[in-house]
């Protein structure tokens, strides 16, 4: 499998990529197509299912293509109210 194309990608460190990879998402574009929640959702049922909201945001700036520190507020918002939603099942 070929790390390079998502490890270029913001926020996508060593970790998130071998998640991505164990989860089926080998390209930005299947990282895109598949959207920031549902990627979360997976990672948390198949690898890690005590990942935080920080990953949501650094899964979602990836998709982005900018660091999870410069998400738009109204972002990290709906990133945060998706992960409160998960913690209250």
């Amino acid at each position: 499998m070929e790390t390079g194309a998502l490890s270029k990608l913001p926020n996508v460190g060593k970790v998130l990529c071998e998640h991505l990879l164990a989860i089926g998402i080998e390209t930005p574009q299947q990282l895109r197509e598949t959207g920031a929640e549902e990627v979360f959702l997976r990672i948390r049922r198949q690898r890690d299912p005590g990942a935080c909201l920080h990953m949501l945001y650094g899964i979602q700036g990836a998709i982005l293509g900018i660091p999870d520190k410069l998400l738009p507020t109204d972002v990290k918002e709906a990133c945060k109210a998706f992960f409160s939603s998960l913690q209250a099942k």
